[in-house]
């Protein structure tokens, strides 16, 4: 398998989107956030939610959800976060919450690219969304990367 081109900030577009194929947030999500936290932290449970769903549990806010946009990531979005020079910030809003057993999409949208005159970094921010399998936005918010530029293409030699 051959390795996926460079990605650079000149190479995006405001306004561009890409997403992720669905997929099911199953227990072992679940258990492996409950590991990062400890078995019994309250983060994991809602009573409330719990009685209406049959898996008896709900999956928590906060950082496993922001996690599930890299589970539905597309192969573009890897490579984005694999050619960032840094992480800026972030922003999310939970707002419904991820059962055990949901299936979840994701969605990207490049929000704008700001270029840092006399630098060779753009900052890019991508709108992020959350989609359910009801079709419901569970998260959204944005994500700032700092990108570098497009090296300038090196001229044709002179020969004297």
């Amino acid at each position: 398998m051959s390795a996926l081109p460079q990605i650079f900030a000149d190479d995006l577009r405001i306004g561009q989107t890409f997403s992720g194929e669905p997929r099911v947030i199953g227990d072992e999500q679940f258990a492996d956030f409950a590991r990062m936290t400890g078995d019994d932290h309250p983060i994991h449970y809602d009573d409330a939610y719990a009685k209406k769903t049959r898996y008896g549990k709900r999956l928590a806010h906060g950082l496993l959800v922001t996690s599930m946009t890299a589970l539905g990531a597309t192969a573009m979005s890897h490579q984005i976060e694999d050619a960032m020079v840094a992480f800026v910030e972030h922003g999310m809003r939970f707002l419904k919450p991820v059962f055990v057993g949901d299936t979840v999409k994701s969605e990207f949208e490049v929000a704008s690219i700001a270029r840092k005159e006399g630098r060779d970094k753009a900052l890019v921010r991508f709108n992020v969304r959350l989609v359910n399998g009801r079709g419901e936005t569970v998260l959204e918010g944005f994500h700032v990367y700092l990108l570098a530029l497009r090296p300038p293409a090196a001229g044709p030699s002179h020969a004297a």
